[in-house]
């Protein structure tokens, strides 16, 4: 068999002249990953990758595997072959490690490179052991100018060696972030061109046609200037009018970390984008990426860009990635519903508005689906909004990740809150970032001028409130938010309120996304028409809901918590001074973070008294910097991992959301069980099992076992749970889930 006569891919039905030379296709996946990986100074390394990604389907056994005229067999390991190239490639270790790492990855991903402290030998290692043997077949098959390419120089900033053991560790580092973005440009390339040869009509559909960041900078200027214009001159206005100037004037400043402190209501979200954009225009950056810590306001950002930038929902110069994506534009063929979905796979597209779980678990990850978009991070513009949401317990590898994005992808980072975080490096606080520019050069003024409530907390907080009493100073007003810390405590609250007046409109995590979707409406429909409105929540309601209460009560918790409650009261400034009324609930809130954050919030009001500004940047700095000192800040030792190469140990550290202590049901509500139906019919695929996620609950892991032993849930397919139909009173119009409620179900609830 000769060498020109081998194949990558073969099409079944169609003759050998239809299929995809292997050849070919090394060729354009080295040039596509080559371009792809230019903007992080590795075009040399991803043309080498991909020259080298499929040599072992040189192999006989892989060749025989495609010919579906051939008797059915096993294609043997073929991403091992490159792999075994690189391990004896002109190079040092390193070099070698790296390449032979992101070739044998792309299929089933990064593994740990080296022994783990305790466990068994590296799988990688094992892997390249096993197939050895197949050098001497790969080096009669394959042709020998492929064979013989010396490894390329390290880029820049793995160049220089280390002077210190601090420095080592920070190299080692930054060459396992490397090395994923290196996977990611092969693993993106290997798509595109596989995808090229199978379905060539998708494939032209991908054709960019995006704006170019100017000309989406050009469209939010002449949007921002009209509502500007047409805005009465109120001294919020003005205000808002200052920090979009300070915005545009400081995008000309050189890329790098950047932070935009600016209290609810002062205009930040289109400030920061006109920042971002103005920014990336200057200098020549590919995108702007919002990172935001809830799911739940995604959509409501990505539809205030959309707006602003007078693009409609559909097009793909704004693309959400997140998990509640809309299941008909899964399933649609359209060009612009596969360039959508395409983008929000890759991050191809000028703006892209996502979660912190998906950019910092992709930053981390292991797996070639995830790091696919990472390429396209680099030389990106990225706003993390409400950056007082990252994880404590996580901050020393996301700040590490975000430093290495600024200094090696020619990033800018942008943090963005009213309670701005205390990560500028400081004695106290080495792992802190160096350089951070404050946009705004005067941020107790600004919240001064921007001040829509005042906060009051009776007693000092020391003593607990009551239910009951908390519900009679509730129902003294027509329209308020009484905000708490746990479900139950919600539930509790408003069965009291319900007691003394009308029924109070509730919103937990016990109702699905669709249920709280439905009462967030009507709330809002209820303040627009001045009617009275009672809502009992829990802190989800913080999350960014544009909701605006004359009145807000607030159980004691960490101060950015405190904060972000604060910013549903008077948002609109439609009262002359909002009231935002704190109470120690009688209840502690969850262990964790929200614990941590009311430990630190008793210790100032110990120390500086209850008669507190809580949107003084002195009193936020102090705040943080405490909780900081009080937490672990890589409570699961992420940071090691990366330090020896244990790529598939790091993602399993680094989660955002913790595995395992909750898992979601589906409940019957709205048009669920039609949904269900559709699954159990179709069976899973991605469109059916999206098409469910309106109607997720996550249950904890213990509740979850209550549930099952009482009969009331059912498998409808594999991973997927939910409610069965004669156990449909468990979930409440009102309250969601009723994880207390064991009653069985009436005779009449069997009939469908």
């Amino acid at each position: 068999m000769r060498a020109e006569h081998h194949f990558a891919h073969s099409l079944e039905g169609q003759p050998r002249s239809r299929w995809q030379g292997l050849r070919d296709h090394l060729e354009g996946v080295a040039a596509i990953a080559a371009d792809l990986a230019r903007s992080f100074g590795s075009g040399e390394w991803a043309l080498l990758a991909g020259l080298w990604h499929d040599v072992g389907k040189y192999r006989h056994q892989f060749q025989a595997y495609i010919d579906p005229s051939a008797p059915e067999t096993s294609g043997g390991d073929h991403a091992i072959g490159g792999a075994l190239l690189a391990r004896r490639a002109a190079g040092t270790q390193t070099q070698q490690l790296a390449l032979a790492a992101v070739i044998a990855a792309h299929h089933a991903g990064l593994a740990n490179l080296h022994d783990s402290e305790d466990g068994p030998p590296s799988p990688l290692m094992a892997r390249l052991d096993r197939a050895g043997d197949q050098l001497t077949e790969l080096s009669t098959t394959v042709p020998q100018d492929l064979l013989d390419h010396p490894l390329p120089p390290l880029p820049g900033f793995l160049a220089a060696p280390p002077r210190s053991d601090p420095e080592r560790r920070d190299q080692v580092r930054r060459t396992e972030l490397w090395i994923r973005f290196l996977l990611s440009a092969l693993v993106d390339a290997d798509r595109l061109d596989t995808e090229a040869f199978y379905d060539p009509e998708t494939a032209r559909a991908r054709g960019r046609g995006f704006d170019s960041v100017a000309v989406l900078r050009q469209r939010l200027d002449h949007t921002i200037d009209e509502l500007a214009a047409a805005a009465p001159a109120t001294a919020v206005n003005q205000a808002r009018g200052e920090v979009l100037a300070r915005c545009r004037a400081a995008a000309a400043e050189e890329p790098g970390f950047f932070s935009l402190t600016v209290p609810t209501g002062g205009g930040k979200t289109l400030s920061a984008l006109s920042f971002a954009l103005r920014h990336a225009e200057t200098h020549g950056l590919g995108r702007v990426i919002t990172a935001i810590p809830y799911t739940s306001i995604i959509e409501q950002t990505a539809r205030v860009f959309r707006q602003a930038l007078n693009v409609p929902r559909g097009n793909d110069q704004v693309i959400e990635h997140h998990s509640n994506l809309d299941p008909e534009d899964e399933t649609a063929q359209t060009a612009a519903a596969l360039r959508r979905r395409w983008a929000s796979e890759t991050w191809d597209a000028p703006i892209i508005v996502t979660t912190n779980v998906q950019l910092f678990e992709s930053l981390f990850s292991n797996r070639p689906s995830r790091c696919r978009k990472l390429h396209n991070v680099s030389r990106s513009v990225l706003v993390l909004d409400e950056a007082q949401s990252l994880p404590a317990h996580l901050l020393l590898p996301i700040l590490d990740g975000l430093k290495a994005l600024v200094e090696d992808y020619g990033c800018t980072v942008l943090f963005c809150t009213a309670t701005q975080p205390a990560l500028n490096r400081r004695p106290d606080f080495e792992a802190g970032i160096e350089g951070v520019r404050e946009i705004m050069p005067a941020p107790r003024e600004l919240a001064r001028r921007l001040r829509r409530f005042r906060a009051e907390l009776p007693g000092g907080g020391t003593e607990p409130t009551s239910w009951e009493e908390l519900a009679g100073r509730i129902v003294e007003h027509p329209k308020v938010l009484a905000v708490v810390h746990r479900r139950q405590d919600a539930q509790d609250l408003a069965r009291e309120v319900e007691s003394l007046a009308e029924p109070p409109l509730h919103l937990s995590a016990l109702m699905c996304p669709a249920h709280r979707r439905e009462v967030l409406a009507g709330v809002r429909d209820r303040l627009a028409r001045g009617r009275p409105c009672r809502l009992v929540s829990t802190q989800l309601i913080e999350a960014g809901v544009d909701v605006d209460f004359p009145v807000v009560f607030r159980a004691l918790a960490g101060l950015d918590s405190l904060v972000q409650a604060a910013g549903r009261c008077n948002r609109e400034g439609r009262e002359a001074e909002g009231r935002f009324l704190v109470f120690r609930a009688p209840t502690e809130p969850p262990p964790g973070i929200l614990a941590r954050g009311l430990e630190q919030m008793d210790s100032l009001l110990l120390e500086l008294g209850s008669d507190l500004d809580l949107l003084d940047p002195d009193l936020v700095a102090r705040y943080f910097r405490r909780l900081y000192k009080n937490t672990e800040l890589d409570a699961r030792q992420v940071q090691t991992a990366r330090e020896t190469l244990r790529f598939a140990t790091v993602a399993r550290r680094f989660r955002l959301i913790e595995d395992g202590y909750t898992e979601p049901v589906c409940v019957l509500w709205g048009d669920a069980a039609e949904r269900l139906e559709r699954l159990r019919r179709e069976g899973p695929h991605r469109a059916s099992l999206r098409a469910l996620q309106p109607f997720l609950v996550q249950v904890p892991t213990y509740r979850l076992a209550e549930l099952e032993a009482s009969g009331a849930l059912e498998t409808v397919s594999d991973g997927v749970r939910a409610l069965s139909w004669p156990y449909r009173h468990l979930y409440d119009e009102t309250y969601g889930l009723r994880l207390d409620d064991h009653t069985p179900p009436a005779a009449a609830d069997w009939i469908v």
